[in-house]
Order: structure tokens, then sequence, then C-alpha cells
């Protein structure tokens, strides 16, 4: 099965973002990258395609050039589907352009800086019949998926209360000084949009509320703390949130959450139960019944949902972050390669091999020999 064609804009460099989008098309064999505009700057633009191994020709200087020669390819050619990983601004511009031009569109998120852009964009989409997602990227964990097919399935009963909770801490350093805010696109209302806090991270909370629950939010009562009169964009900020009169909750979202790094938790509670989540540990979820023991559900388990197996990729006991370090072996090993000279731990080493299948023997030798202690060889 032929693969389908991407191209990216945005994402060159040291992008966070950039890489992790790179390394998710790959997964699953499905896609292939053969171009974009990774960077504004037209020297770091080439040099960074020319890095990933995109060809020289397929290296666009803007979105216009790319949309040009892209539709001037034949079909079995042209890309196919184009993700936006520009800041929020740009959202919009880039994505409207890409429907009318008939690209199936991937976007970062917030899918627009206004409400009613992004209003906008969905008519178009609807009246080219194309494909369109936002990446609000935590829906993709497979315990994820099955919280979503357990709530549906009844296993907690009707919802009557959300609690979700998503805390960072890296603005709090930044906030602090008025000409360091100016360095970030975030706290920029004309890069960044109307929000900062709530735009970039509040946003995954109320989408997961509403993708795991099966409803829509009805109401909201909100509280923003801009920290600094003269900060124009939100950093922290709690939500009251109403489903209906009788099923409410809270979302609570802060960048100035002193030290913390990325936790985003989840607490779901039904008439009979509830569920619990937190993505910096996303392999366990728990879940919680009147007078009954706590259950930890984990994924690839036969147990879980036809939904949560299939968005599985790995056996039962892997964590998620396993593609991120097989992901930094060969890294090391390029680098290995390439320069030479590497920092300690890089990758394993055929020492390591080595010793592994030593330690097996030494194993099999304690056993033998009436479960006794065991010198291994430290020379190796």
């Amino acid at each position: 099965m032929s693969k389908m064609r991407l191209g990216i804009l945005g994402g060159g460099g040291d992008s966070l973002i950039g890489i992790v989008h790179r390394i998710a098309s790959g997964m699953f064999d499905e896609f292939e990258l053969v171009g974009g505009c990774f960077n504004p700057d037209p020297i770091e633009n080439k040099a960074f395609g020319k890095k990933i191994g995109i060809k020289e020709k397929r290296v666009y200087e803007n979105l216009e050039s790319l949309i040009e020669t892209e539709l001037s390819l034949s079909k079995s050619e042209r890309i196919q589907v184009v993700s936006v990983l520009t800041p929020n601004f740009l959202h919009y511009p880039m994505a409207k352009k890409l429907i009318q031009n008939n690209f199936n569109v991937i976007c970062e998120k917030p899918l627009t800086t206004t409400y009613s852009e992004a209003q906008e964009l969905e008519l178009e989409v609807k009246k080219k019949d194309l494909v369109f997602a936002v990446t609000y990227t935590y829906t993709g964990y497979p315990i994820v998926r099955e919280m979503k097919q357990m709530i549906k399935d009844g296993a907690i009963g009707k919802i009557q209360k959300i609690d979700l909770q998503y805390y960072q801490g890296w603005i709090n350093p930044i906030i602090k000084d008025p000409e360091l805010r100016k360095t970030v696109w975030r706290l920029d209302p004309n890069k960044g949009g109307l929000s900062c806090c709530i735009g970039d991270i509040g946003t995954h909370a109320f989408n997961m509320a509403e993708f795991l629950t099966g409803m829509r939010i009805d109401k909201i009562l909100a509280d923003l703390n801009y920290l600094y009169p003269d900060n124009e964009m939100d950093v922290d900020g709690t939500i009251l949130v109403r489903f209906s009169e009788y099923c409410k909750g809270v979302i609570r979202a802060s960048q100035i959450a002193t030290a913390e790094e990325n936790s985003f938790t989840v607490q779901i509670y039904g008439e009979n139960g509830c569920f619990k989540w937190n993505q910096e540990n996303p392999n366990y979820l728990y879940h919680l019944m009147e007078g009954k023991p706590i259950q930890i559900l984990k994924p690839g388990n036969p147990y879980l949902s036809t939904f949560s197996l299939k968005s599985s990729k790995l056996p039962p006991g892997h964590p998620e972050g396993f593609f991120d370090a097989m992901g930094n072996i060969y890294n090391g090993v390029a680098k290995a390669l390439n320069e030479g000279e590497i920092s300690d731990g890089s990758y394993p080493s055929i020492n390591e091999g080595v010793r592994g299948m030593m330690f097996i023997e030494k194993v099999l030798e304690s056993n033998k020999n009436g479960n006794k202690w065991i010198k291994l060889d430290q020379n190796l």
C-alpha cells in the first residue's frame, strides 16, 4: 500500500512540536514526508529540509510556492495532506488557502485566533468534503480511549461531576520580566491570539471533557489571572462548567503553577463510580467503584475495548514513551557515526550486550548449583 504524501508548514529547527509530528507520522508507516516550508528564514529552511532528507525542489519558500508547485504535479505525486505547525496567528490563513486548493489538513491547536475564523474554516471543509484534523494529542492515548468507551458503556453510570486540571510552570520565570515576555510569541496577542493559557492548554482540558463524556458543556463561569497589569495575555484560569442543571464541574489551567511540568489530570465522576487519569503517568487508568476495590487498567491487555486495543502499538507493560526511548538510541548511534564522539549512555554498546549474556548464564548456573550466590565478572 502506498503511503500518504505529507507536507509540513513550520516545525523546523528545535521545534518541540515539529519532531513530535514527524515521529508520529511515521509510526504506522501510513505517511511519507515529501515536502514543506519549515522556517521563514530561507537559509535555515533549506538547511533543515536537507537535514531531514527532503528533496531540495520540494523545500518551499512559502505556502504559496508549495501550493503552486504541488498543484502542477500529477495526483500520484502531489502532497495529499499538509500539517500546519506554525504559531497560532498563521493557522487560519494557511489552513484556508490549503482548503481552497483541495488539500487535506492536520492543524495544531488552537485552530484559529477567533471563533468566526474557525466557523468559516468548518464551512469550507464541508463544502470541499476534505479531511481536517486538529491535534488534541491526549485523546490518542489508548487508555484514554478505553475510558471513553467505558463511560459510553455505562461503567460509572450517569455523569455527575468532572474535574480536569492542566498545570504547567514554564511561563512563571518569564512573566516577571516585561522585556523577556516580548520574546515569547504566546504572550503576544498579535501572534498567540486572544488567549495564552486557555488557548494553549485550557482547550485541551475542554476538549477532553467533551471527548470522554460524549456530552457538550452548556455553560461556563471563568476567572482568569493575568498576574501583572501590563501583561495582556492570561496565564492562569479556573472555569466552572455545566453540562446541565445536575451535571457540573471545573476546569483549571495554569502556566504559572511553579515547578509543574505537564500535569494534566482527569477525574470523571458518575453515579456508580469514577475514573482518574494523569498524563504524566499515562499507562494507568484508575477505576473507582462504590464499595469495591480500586481497579487499575493498563493498555494493550485483552480485557480492554476494541477501540483501545486498536490504538495500542505495543504489548502490555511497555510504556507510551517506549518509542521515544528507541528514538534516543538511534539518535545516539547516528551521532556516533557522524561525529565520532558521544556522551556516556547515548546508546547501549556491545559491552552491555556481552554483560547481558553473562548475566543469563550466571543466573542459570546459580539455579543449577542449588540457588547459590554467584559472583558476576566485573572485568567485562
